[in-house]
């Protein structure tokens, strides 16, 4: 692959830019459980993105790719929930919605750079 390290991948570096932006957002949320496990699932995507990558395996950064990718479709959906309830701005919830499908698209774009390198068929 072209990188050198996780630090390096443009996707990972969005990933934490949304964590950080996800964490800011609820700090005054009053829902605890909902508030943790949207920042569980922001935190998630950045993390697994690294671990995947450090393992050194394709195979292996491929699954944790799909996971992060999993817990990117999980705060979209989080936050669109958020906002029905009237616990996160409209305009904090367009941002994560619209940040995780441009995250997904780019998660989903290096696995199938993965599944070409290594000649399976690419994967939804």
């Amino acid at each position: 692959m072209a990188y050198q390290s996780f630090e390096q991948l443009h996707v990972l570096q969005r990933a934490i830019q949304l964590a950080e932006y996800v964490y800011r957002s609820v700090e005054s949320m009053k829902r605890f459980s909902l508030k943790d496990q949207m920042e569980r699932s922001s935190l998630s995507i950045p993390s697994n993105i690294a671990e995947g990558q450090e393992r050194d395996a394709p195979k292996d950064f491929r699954r944790f790719l799909r996971i992060a990718k999993g817990s990117s479709g999980e705060l979209r959906t989080q936050s669109l929930l958020s906002k029905r309830l009237g616990l996160l701005s409209e305009e904090a919830a367009e941002h994560i919605v619209n940040e995780t499908r441009e995250i997904s698209a780019m998660i989903q774009g290096l696995i199938r750079s993965i599944d070409s390198k290594l000649g399976a068929k690419t994967s939804n």
